[in-house]
């Protein structure tokens, strides 16, 4: 008997780490340096891009002879600069619709540079982490950095992603070689779903077990009092003074908070749903659109598009199916009842309704959410009927 194969994939795992003064100094020369060599490449190859000829392939070691300082930092970091922009350029060239032109960086903006994990001479790897100690070791770094590790992993590392945030944090991303997800995932609870999103409850999840409601938690929102007093106080300082940038910081971490916060929620609502689910029905949504109505702000703090984003790839992680419906599916207008459609139901102020035909009573995102099922359902149905007949 063949034992079975245990399917690996590449995992990315986010830590806040405490650098020292010298070690900041590191980072500041190496963000600064990375910046450098990208904005330089970006020149060049923008001012042949305008003479229509053929992008070149510029590497760093064309800049070294000119600027020693760059010998002084780690040269896999610039030598991802330049994968990066290659990458920029293979992007826009590929989808010009959905890809821009790369940008040239500025030092204001928020700073990382990525390297990555090889193994040396001496049989040991150029990036290290110590679990128990709370320590990381990175390249051209003699001490390590101290870290907070919330969570362990198993495998390789592949490389590393420091960053410094706009609030004067940083954090270092992970990429590991690990066991995929799927190999250790649970059995689901509920065969379908389906996910009516909403202003009034962030989610309305119907499934096999019943109807949950997800409340709207308004970081943004409920966080913009605040807001308005820090960017009030910051357009009162004199620029580039040290109060300038006292007021910048503090506010930075205001929208980082508020930023890290709905990631939070967002990431544990996806988890939670992709565990007890094994086919989960949501709708194709059109975020550009509505984000251009007078409902933007809820809509940009509710953040439905990084939610799907989450959903979406945790279903692969974890062997689920997702199916979006289709965006002329009238999921708020069918009794999820007798299947009656009723073309009165069109405004959003309109959250209950009689079915004229069966004279079931709906709340509009639980009949929403109970449809989005159905749609799942038939949809499964009509796949296996197709596999049966082949």
């Amino acid at each position: 008997m063949k034992a079975k194969v245990r399917k690996r994939m590449l995992k990315a795992y986010k830590y806040r780490i405490y650098p020292t003064k010298e070690q900041e100094e590191f980072f500041a020369r190496t963000f600064g340096c990375c910046r450098f060599v990208w904005n330089r490449m970006l020149e060049e190859n923008l001012e042949v891009l305008r003479q229509g000829k053929k992008i070149p392939r510029i590497t760093p070691a064309k800049y070294k002879k000119e600027y020693s300082f760059l010998k002084e930092v780690d040269s896999l970091a610039l030598a991802n600069v330049q994968l990066q922009q290659e990458k920029a350029f293979r992007d826009y060239f590929s989808n010009p619709k959905h890809f821009r032109l790369p940008k040239f960086k500025k030092k204001k903006d928020k700073q990382s540079y990525t390297t990555n994990n090889q193994r040396l001479k001496n049989g040991k790897e150029s990036v290290k982490i110590d679990f128990e100690n709370g320590l990381i070791f990175l390249p051209k770094l003699k001490s390590g950095i101290r870290a907070v590790f919330h969570r362990r992993f198993e495998g390789r590392i592949k490389s590393v992603t420091i960053t410094k945030s706009k609030a004067g944090r940083y954090y270092v991303s992970v990429l590991v070689d690990a066991e995929e997800p799927r190999n250790r995932a649970r059995e689901a609870n509920n065969l379908v779903c389906g996910i009516d999103l909403g202003l009034k409850h962030f989610a309305t999840v119907v499934n096999d077990s019943g109807v949950f409601k997800i409340g709207y938690p308004k970081y943004l929102i409920k966080a913009e009092k605040r807001l308005k007093r820090l960017q009030k106080a910051l357009s009162r300082k004199q620029k580039n003074s040290k109060n300038y940038e006292k007021a910048r910081i503090k506010l930075a971490k205001k929208h980082e908070y508020v930023k890290n916060a709905r990631e939070d929620f967002l990431h544990k609502l996806s988890k939670t749903i992709i565990d007890d689910n094994q086919v989960v029905v949501v709708e194709s949504l059109n975020v550009k659109g509505l984000i251009r109505t007078r409902l933007a702000k809820h809509i940009a703090d509710s953040s439905w598009s990084k939610f799907l984003e989450y959903l979406n790839y945790k279903a692969k992680w974890y062997g689920r199916e997702i199916i979006f419906a289709n965006r002329t599916f009238p999921s708020s207008q069918i009794c999820s009842n007798c299947g009656y459609k009723n073309e009165a139901v069109r405004s959003l102020k309109i959250r209950e309704w009689n079915c004229p035909m069966c004279g079931a009573v709906h709340d509009r995102d639980v009949n929403s959410g109970a449809n989005l099922r159905n749609y799942g359902i038939a949809h499964l149905m009509s796949s296996r009927v197709g596999t049966t007949r082949t």
